[in-house]
């Protein structure tokens, strides 16, 4: 797996990924040393890690909008409740707007290290192990319950009308986490009984030459992340975009300002909604529109109560994508620039 992610950080130059491997070969290195190894710990490690972390905001927007979609079919037959778009509800011809922490990522890990934290106790409790099947069947157990936790916490935001910033906004959120998640999860976990004596694991029969084998290859990754990249975000770009009306805000991003629009051409490791989020916009609505024969995504966000249409895709060879996997793929395989549009006008 070390060999395989550090493939992956020599050729895109993703630092998320190489910590990763960085990380897996430091723990490759103790259990060398000490013959002492623990899945519980070896999954926290993926679950923690800052490649997780850019995954899951890439899916935080979609699972927000699903979650609203399905508490407007449970409210509708209870609720005047006139229309949803997106994460807005329209009741009485009032809006209320769910905030991003709704299935947002610290909820999440604190979900996931609560239950990483009872599979250790219950191991030294019992002074057994609980397989890795054991383990991962429990991982999914506490993913549904964030997702039933975090429905009930948008069903309670909206019967309350509570979507500001205080107290009461929090004290909903603390309570659905451990109705709906704590108190489930240490009933649930009376049915999980480790039951191996000891992890057994093959020995390698080179340790040495397999460390020195991975700490060429970390050094050499390393060396290949820092050398200067040259991204040619504007090679082979269309005319219509004058880019010698925008400038450069830095090395991977080029902004243009044009009297309709704003245009940002950027990088394929950059999110659009992770950045409008943190200039201050609430995303409101994110999907895949059809722009002649092909597919972009198109995202309604707000700020100061006014409205703008965003749209973006990734380009590569003149031809759009809307997958992020598959233009890593490409970048990672044929080793072919990529770059990211994002056009943005007031509604």
């Amino acid at each position: 797996m070390i060999f395989i992610l550090e493939f992956v950080s020599y050729r895109l130059h993703t630092k998320s990924v190489h910590f990763l491997a960085l990380a897996l070969f430091v723990c490759l290195i103790y259990y060398n040393i000490t013959q002492k190894f623990s899945f519980i710990a070896f999954i926290c490690i993926l679950l923690f890690s800052s490649l997780f972390s850019t995954f899951f905001e890439y899916l935080t927007t979609e699972i927000k909008q699903s979650l609203c979609y399905y508490v407007y079919l449970t409210l509708k037959n209870f609720m005047p409740i006139n229309k949803i778009e997106g994460v807005n509800f329209y009741i009485n011809n009032a809006k209320i707007t769910i905030d991003i922490a709704c299935m947002g990522l610290s909820m999440f890990k604190t979900g996931l290290l609560s239950g990483a934290l009872v599979l250790t106790l219950e191991e030294k409790k019992h002074r057994k192990y609980f397989t890795i099947i054991q383990i991962l069947l429990f991982c999914c157990v506490l993913i549904v319950l964030n997702i039933i936790s975090n429905y009930f916490r948008i069903i309670t935001l909206v019967l309350f009308n509570c979507t500001e910033e205080n107290v009461l906004h929090h004290t909903i959120g603390i309570l659905c986490f451990v109705f709906y998640q704590i108190i489930p999860m240490l009933f649930l976990i009376r049915f999980f009984k480790p039951k191996k004596e000891e992890i057994k694991i093959t020995r390698s029969l080179y340790p040495v030459l397999f460390t020195l084998v991975g700490t060429l290859i970390v050094f050499a990754t390393s060396f290949e992340i820092k050398k200067e990249q040259h991204y040619d975000l504007l090679e082979n770009l269309n005319p219509e975009y004058e880019n010698q009306k925008g400038i450069w805000v830095n090395k991977e991003v080029f902004k243009i300002v044009m009297p309709d629009k704003l245009i940002y051409i950027k990088t394929s490791n950059h999110n659009p909604l992770v950045c409008w989020t943190g200039a201050g916009y609430k995303i409101i609505e994110s999907k895949e529109v059809k722009k002649g024969n092909e597919k972009i995504w198109q995202a309604k966000i707000e700020k100061d109560q006014i409205l703008y249409y965003s749209y973006w895709w990734y380009e590569c060879n003149s031809k759009k994508y809307t997958s992020l996997i598959e233009v890593l793929l490409i970048k990672l395989f044929d080793n072919k620039p990529v770059r990211l549009i994002n056009e943005t006008s007031k509604a």
